[in-house]
């Protein structure tokens, strides 16, 4: 399978042993996470955990805009400022026209250079482990060949229908699967085209249903039987799927009820190792958390995902302002010392492309993976997590201590200070891209100090971040 067993917890437990008292370890997800009781499923989330870097797209015709995916047709979000609609706004204003004209965006999406073996290259090449892709936003638009619904990618009126790869969604999952991603199948429960969520003889102003499901359940039930056929669509016609991640966590009961238990054990029945991620619900098929566009201040105790945009919105935009190297190092440095998993989102082009910026970006990080990525890939969180620049992080008999420099371009120091952590005597530091191992000392108040060597300072590894290992071969 795509994802593998790296680490377990028992030979993380001993590492407190070989270390400090100091150095204590997180509790194990599955005995923090109240929600998951099944083994299989345990397991299953301790080697997505261990995956950390992971590559999301949202991509359908609201990219030839560059607006906000989906959400300007709802009356109630008129929140979005006028440069989030750019480049339409500029020829018109009228919002009620904007969401005209945005249902009829499919007949215009011709994405000729979709090329899913590039990005994949791509994105194995930044270190990124598995991939979530959209395969329907909340406009209803989907980018896969289903037979319920002509609002699709491989519909005769829309300009791609032609071309070999326009099953979009079959063909990025087996690019990212043949290159060894586990394979995530984004899906929003609402469904803002299909006239059994947004019925058309009423206005809708809200994200919501424009009728009242209680009073209407015979409507209600269709829209309950297309979503469940959409999802068994993509969980038997587009081979293994690792994850199931599911959107508009509005639509739950009692108003909108899906009957998830229902289509959640249809969907194990089609794929029986499936983890299902029904996002801001809890309960039992909130299998992890995904906080989005932010970072919690402390560990969670149970397997987690920040989902951030490596730009300012998540569907493509021109001229968007990405994030440098530096930060988005940062950021996954801090996340996964907390225990979680970075989705790094880049919206495609409207031809199909991924962003040259956003390439560059993650050609930078996947270089730094290469030299860092033991500190990284199945670790786990390790007490005090962080200390001043410096962020930890355990695997096996290895503690990690990663440095973070302040602002890109800031160098190697000379020494790195840590007094949370006391390495008995005979323990070996080694900083990751070099062979030696370094000479460090610890003074009677309990700070060690690790000493760089002038030439490494001169000429490090690496940029923007440095992983000490500190591996004790003799334990006290």
């Amino acid at each position: 399978m795509a994802i593998r067993t790296l680490v377990s917890w028992t030979v993380a437990r001993f590492l407190a042993v070989l270390l400090t008292s100091l150095i204590r370890a997180v509790p194990a997800a599955e005995s923090t996470n109240q929600v998951v009781t099944e083994p299989w499923l345990r397991e299953r989330l301790e080697r997505f955990q261990d995956l950390k870097f992971g590559f999301m797209m949202h991509f359908a015709p609201y990219s030839q805009w560059g607006c906000i995916e989906s959400w300007p047709l709802v009356e109630q979000d008129k929140w979005a400022r006028p440069e989030d609609l750019k480049p339409w706004v500029e020829r018109d204003k009228d919002l009620a026209r904007f969401q005209h004209d945005y249902w009829l965006l499919p007949k215009t999406f011709n994405p000729v250079e979709f090329d899913p073996q590039q990005w994949a290259k791509t994105a194995k090449a930044a270190g990124m482990k598995y991939v979530v892709f959209t395969t329907k936003h909340h406009d209803g638009f989907c980018m896969f060949d289903t037979r319920l619904s002509d609002y699709r990618i491989t519909a005769r009126d829309v300009p791609f229908h032609t071309n070999v790869r326009s099953n979009v969604v079959r063909e990025v999952f087996n690019a990212f699967r043949k290159d060894g991603f586990a394979i995530g199948a984004y899906f929003s429960k609402a469904d803002w085209h299909s006239p059994y969520y947004w019925s058309p003889d009423v206005p809708a102003h809200t994200r919501n249903p424009n009728y009242d499901t209680l009073a209407q359940p015979g409507k209600w039930a269709k829209f309950v039987s297309y979503t469940h056929g959409q999802v068994e669509e993509l969980m038997t016609g587009y081979g293994p799927i690792d994850i199931l991640w599911l959107d508009a966590g509005q639509v739950r009961p009692p108003e909108q009820d899906l009957q998830m238990d229902t289509l959640v054990a249809m969907a194990r029945r089609h794929q029986p190792h499936l983890i299902v991620v029904d996002r801001t619900v809890g309960g039992r098929y909130e299998n992890y958390r995904t906080p989005e566009q932010q970072v919690p201040d402390e560990p969670l105790p149970y397997p987690w995902e920040s989902c951030l945009t490596m730009g300012d919105q998540w569907s493509f935009k021109p001229n968007d302002k990405y994030k440098s190297t530096h930060r988005l190092i940062e950021l996954l440095v801090e996340i996964v010392g907390k225990g979680g998993n970075f989705l790094l989102n880049v919206g495609p082009q409207p031809d199909g492309e991924l962003p040259a910026v956003a390439q560059q970006r993650m050609k930078e990080m996947g270089e730094w993976l290469k030299v860092n990525g033991e500190a990284i890939y199945g670790t786990r969180p390790v007490a005090p997590y962080k200390e001043g620049q410096v962020v930890f992080t355990k695997k096996g008999k290895s503690v990690y201590a990663i440095y973070v420099t302040k602002t890109e371009g800031d160098c190697l120091p000379e020494q790195v200070t840590l007094s949370s952590i006391k390495p008995v005597a005979g323990t070996k530091i080694h900083l990751l891209g070099v062979r030696k191992p370094l000479r460090w000392e610890t003074d009677s108040a309990g700070t060690t100090t690790i000493i760089i060597p002038a030439a490494t300072v001169k000429a490090p590894p690496c940029q923007h971040a440095f992983a000490f290992r500190l591996e004790c071969h003799n334990p006290p």
